[in-house]
């Protein structure tokens, strides 16, 4: 485990044990010289199931510490698609966090790799946006990428998209 799995997992330990968030300005300067976007994801060790993962495109807080934390409360606690975290799974859960290389616009889904490039999907009008990480366990074809994100935007599979790429750096 690094310095920003470990602050994620920090984060959700402190929050449900002391009720309280680690310290901002006690953190390694990595993490507090660094301004992007990440994502925080949430797995069970056992079986590996997703238990929650969001995270910002762009950065959102002053710095990386700060953009862990305030998703790692988000996955954990706020994942519309799972239940909130509680104190008797903390043993049983493992924290990644990617961080977000600037996205790409491109003109066609065959500058994808499903392997290599996550994907951002916009509706035409700019109002949804879905985002897939890259190289996740079970999505081996962009067009499955391509549908997985459409459908956490809200999007139809028929609707046309604006189709932008994106690297990962990925921490566990």
């Amino acid at each position: 485990m690094d310095i920003y799995s470990e602050l994620a997992k920090k984060t959700v330990e402190e929050y449900l044990i002391k009720k309280t968030l680690p310290d901002g300005k006690k953190l390694p300067a990595e993490l507090l010289n660094k301004r992007v976007g990440c994502f925080v994801s949430i797995h069970q060790k056992d079986n590996g199931d997703l238990r929650g993962c969001i995270g910002t495109i762009r950065p959102v807080y002053k710095n990386l510490g700060g953009e862990i934390i305030a998703n790692t409360i988000e996955a954990a606690f706020h994942d519309p698609r799972f239940n909130p975290i509680n104190k008797s799974e903390l043993g049983n859960l493992k924290y990644s966090v990617d961080v977000l290389k600037e996205p790409e616009k491109i003109s066609s889904q065959k500058e994808l790799d499903a392997k290599k490039y996550g994907v951002i999907v916009k509706s035409q009008d700019g109002s949804r946006t879905g985002l897939l990480l890259p190289d996740l366990d079970g999505i081996d074809n962009i067009e499955t990428q391509i549908s997985i994100a459409k459908e956490k935007a809200g999007i139809l599979p028929e609707e046309d998209v604006l189709l932008y790429r994106f690297k990962s750096e990925r921490h566990e």
